[in-house]
């Protein structure tokens, strides 16, 4: 191994372990359910914000989108705008609204207890349809952000994918094992920080440092369709983008109220102050996060001469990027390893700070809203908090199985997975908070059809042996998360309507708001 890459790291050493020492830090003050699953409720407005941020983001964002700029151009951009104006929504209609709700209806720690507690299932069918979703979707979700730190090893530092696989796992399962959801959270705002302040300077610094026009040089990279092509966000270079492409890229930003490892931090915030205060710090960070990645992608065009990284769609390689500019700044021109090391770990800090909050939310169903409701309904708190730490230990070890193989699709299984949870609970999540006549069938009857309607859309062939999505080019997102909500307003006016007293407390929280 090179100085070089001695010195970097040494650099990912000590980040890792400081991940490690915050974990075990919070473990003394983690006594219950309530501490490790929502931190007493105590998140400030600084660490709710980044930590939803950074634990939204995940890997793709450093990789992912400039990846795909990279190769074919800004008309990738709409599923960053798509993200930003979702997460905008989010923090302004949902977050304060949810956080209320989840204390008024008998201070629920999860999202599944508050569907079951809003619409009084005593028969909990939303609790345990809710939760099999959750483990379903979040083990896979987990694999893919497991994966990615796997490939982030092996592409640095040359180390064999399944060594590079597990010590990546076995850091974020420790400090989440131990820590729970304060030292995810407080993780998460380290690595959100460290994730802007890379995505921030790297691309400013190699702006500054390109050896001739941006245009020209795009011209000399080979793009499609030239400079003017590259830059221009309705074509690929050789066609305009139809409606239906840009509409599906847009779709993704309906995800966001149906995620549960961001709606989480909306209910741990302590108060309403540092709520308000947590939205304005999270859509500004989302601003220079998604804009910085974009332009990742444009500048490394240019910089990265001769183009170097794979131009065919799907090639993996051009998902380095980030990784090649990082290592040609610092190691090449400028000579500051251990520098462009901290970067580095940015991407890291993306990866871990998604896996992370998917391993506690899974947890958190496993153990809240199953064993404790369904297998043992006297467990005590320390009882619970016990059975979340070995689920963790166990969602780890299968989401490293499923993420053994290093040519499997991270990004296929993360945009199903996204589009099964946004249209699983997206729907529900809205109605809930805005339609006092949503009632308990209603709500059922829409996790069902946004789900169900996902798996059919990108699963089963019912197009002359192809899937809906690849006959239409639609994200099956759009399609689940609309009729969704179409159902749970057909179902819940053809049944009866939710008793007085859901109604009073609906009133009771909405009334709250003023």
């Amino acid at each position: 191994m090179s100085s070089t890459n001695i010195i970097i790291l040494v650099a990912f050493g000590l980040y890792l372990l400081m991940m490690i020492a915050v974990g075990a830090a919070y473990m003394k003050s983690t006594s219950n359910a309530e501490d490790y699953f929502l931190g007493g409720r105590g998140l400030n407005a600084w660490v709710a914000a980044l930590s939803a941020q950074a634990s939204d983001m995940s890997g793709w964002l450093l990789m992912g989108l400039p990846g795909a700029i990279y190769s074919f151009g800004t008309g990738q951009i709409w599923i960053a705008v798509g993200l930003f104006i979702g997460t905008v929504l989010n923090w302004i209609f949902i977050s304060r609204r949810l956080r209320r709700y989840t204390i008024a209806a008998n201070n629920s720690l999860t999202l599944p207890a508050y569907f079951e507690n809003r619409f009084r299932d005593k028969k909990r069918i939303l609790l345990l349809v809710s939760s099999i979703m959750i483990v379903i979707f979040f083990l896979v979700y987990t694999a893919s952000a497991l994966a990615a730190g796997g490939k982030l090893f092996n592409t640095v530092f040359g180390l064999d994918y399944h060594l590079a696989l597990f010590i990546g796992a076995a850091v974020i399962l420790l400090y989440t094992f131990m820590g729970g959801f304060m030292a995810v959270s407080v993780t998460d705002f380290i690595q959100g920080t460290l994730m802007l302040v890379g995505l921030l300077v790297v691309p400013i610094v190699a702006y500054t440092m390109l050896s001739g026009n941006l245009s020209d040089l795009l011209n000399e990279s080979g793009a499609v369709g030239g400079a003017a092509g590259f830059l221009n966000p309705f074509n690929d270079g050789t066609r305009s983008y139809t409606f239906v492409e840009i509409f599906s890229q847009l779709a993704w930003g309906f995800g966001y109220c149906g995620m549960p490892h961001i709606l989480v931090r909306f209910m741990a915030v302590k108060s309403d102050k540092e709520l308000k205060k947590a939205k304005n710090v999270a859509i500004v960070w989302d601003i220079l996060s998604l804009g910085a990645a974009c332009f990742i992608g444009v500048i490394g065009r240019a910089f990265l001469l001769p183009v170097i990284l794979g131009e065919t769609e799907g090639a993996a390689s051009s998902e380095s990027v980030f990784i090649e500019m990082i290592q040609k700044l610092f190691t090449e021109n400028l000579a500051l390893p251990f520098i462009g090391g901290i970067f580095l770990c940015g991407i890291l800090a993306a990866i871990m700070s998604t896996a992370d909050s998917q391993l506690l939310v899974t947890a958190s169903a496993v153990s809240e809203d199953l064993y404790h409701q369904f297998v043992n309904k006297d467990a005590d708190s320390k009882k619970v908090l016990r059975i979340g730490r070995i689920t963790v230990l166990v969602i780890a070890v299968l989401a490293f199985l499923i993420a053994w193989d290093p040519d499997s699709s991270i990004m296929g299984l993360v945009s199903n997975a996204w589009a099964g949870l946004g249209s699983s609970f997206g729907p529900i999540v809205l109605m809930s908070l805005f339609w006092k006549r949503t009632n308990l069938p209603g709500a059922i009857a829409g996790i069902v059809a946004g789900g169900g309607t996902v798996i059919l859309w990108d699963y089963i062939p019912l197009a002359g042996g192809q899937t809906l999505a690849a006959v239409t080019g639609l994200y099956s997102l759009a399609v689940g998360f609309l009729l969704g909500i179409v159902v749970i307003v057909v179902v819940s006016l053809c049944t009866k309507a939710p008793s007085k007293e859901i109604t009073d407390e609906f009133d009771r929280v909405m009334r709250s708001q003023d």
